[in-house]
C-alpha cells in the first residue's frame, strides 16, 4: 500500500525543550491512523508540522511523495482539539466563509453545506448566531467546515470531544463512510475505545520519539501473553501443567508457555470438565498503550 504522507527524521525544538526527535511516520492511503501518546508526547507539534502552522527545524513531510507545499493545503483537512469559530457571526455565513478558504466557489459550497447541515440535523440553526449554539452543535459545525471540500487527508484532534455518545456516533459513522469514499483519516485522541472501533494503524509517541508503529492486528498479535480465558462445568484438575492466573464460578483464565499449544490446555481439561467457552486474552490498544510507554523509561 502507498503512503499518501510520510515524516521523515522530523525535530521540533521550543526554547531548549525538544518536542520531536528524529520522528519517522508513515500514513498508508485510504487508512485511518491513530497517533497516539501522553499528554505532552510530541502528537499536536507533529500535526501542526503538517498542517504547516509550523516547519520542522531538520526533516521533511512528504505528501504524496512531494516535499510539503503551501497549496497542499488545499489537500489537507484539519480539526484541532482547541476549536475556534467566530461568536457574532451566523453559522452558515460562517460555514461559507472557511469552505471559500479552501478554494470551493460559493455555489457549490452552499449546495454541499446544505446537504452535510440536512444530514447533521442543523440545517434549523443556518441563520442563527454561533454564540447560541450548544458546544456539540458547533463541534458539529466545525467538523463540516473541516471536511467538506473533500481533502485527501484529514486530521482530526481529538474529535469526539463535547459529544453525548449518540452525536459521538454519528461523528464515527461519517468518519467510516469518508474513509470509504477514499480519504485518509490522521486520527489522534485518548479514547482508546475509538482506536479500536477505528484505526488499522497506530504510531505511539512518548516524550518526544516514537516508540511504535505498524499495523494494529500485527502489534496486538506481538503483545499477546499466551493467555486463555475458559468457561467450564466441573473441576480443573489440579495436575494441569500450566499456570491458572484466575479461577472463580467456572470462569478460568489460564496461562500457557510458548512451547505449548492451546489444544493441549483443552485436552489437559476436557476428561474433568466440559468446556463452554475457549478463547485467547488479546490485550486492548488501551492495555498495549500502557505497556509500552512505561516501559519505554520515559515515562514520568
Amino acid at each position: 500500500m502507498e503512503n499518501i504522507l510520510e515524516a521523515q527524521g522530523i525535530v521540533k525544538d521550543y526554547a531548549g525543550h525538544r518536542a520531536l526527535n528524529k520522528v519517522d511516520v508513515s500514513i498508508p492511503s485510504g487508512s485511518i491512523f491513530g497517533l497516539l501518546g501522553p499528554n505532552g508526547a510530541g502528537k499536536t507539534s507533529l500535526i501542526r508540522i503538517i498542517n504547516q502552522i509550523t516547519g520542522p527545524d531538520e526533516g521533511q513531510i512528504l505528501l504524496g511523495g512531494e516535499p510539503l507545499r503551501p497549496d497542499h493545503v488545499e489537500r489537507i483537512g484539519y480539526l484541532p482539539e482547541e476549536r475556534g469559530l467566530y461568536k457574532k457571526m451566523k453559522v452558515g455565513e460562517q460555514a461559507l466563509y472557511f469552505a471559500r478558504l479552501k478554494g470551493m466557489s460559493t455555489t457549490e459550497a452552499k449546495r454541499k453545506l446544505k446537504e452535510w447541515f440536512e444530514r447533521m440535523d442543523i440545517i434549523d440553526w443556518w441563520d442563527k448566531k454561533v454564540e447560541d449554539l450548544s458546544k456539540g452543535m458547533a463541534q458539529k459545525v466545525q467538523f463540516i467546515t473541516t471536511v467538506l471540500h473533500e481533502p485527501e487527508l484529514l486530521i482530526f484532534d481529538e474529535p469526539f470531544s463535547g459529544f453525548d455518545p449518540i452525536n459521538a456516533n454519528i461523528i464515527k459513522d461519517e468518519i467510516l463512510r469518508l474513509k470509504d469514499h477514499g480519504s485518509t483519516v490522521i486520527f489522534s485522541t485518548h479514547r482508546m475505545e475509538s482506536v479500536e472501533e477505528l484505526c488499522e494503524y497506530i504510531a505511539l509517541i512518548n516524550k518526544s520519539e516514537k516508540i511504535l508503529d505498524g499495523k494494529l492486528s500485527d502489534i496486538k498479535r506481538q503483545y499477546k501473553s499466551g493467555k486463555y480465558n475458559v468457561e467450564y462445568d466441573g473441576e480443573l484438575p489440579a495436575s494441569l501443567p500450566f499456570e491458572v492466573l484466575e479461577n472463580k464460578d467456572g470462569k478460568a483464565i489460564i496461562q500457557i508457555g510458548q512451547n505449548h499449544s492451546p489444544n493441549e490446555l483443552l485436552s489437559g481439561i476436557l476428561p474433568h470438565a466440559t468446556v463452554h467457552n475457549f478463547n485467547e486474552v488479546i490485550p486492548s490498544v488501551n492495555d498495549i498503550f500502557i505497556q509500552t510507554v512505561q516501559n519505554s523509561g520515559n515515562h514520568e
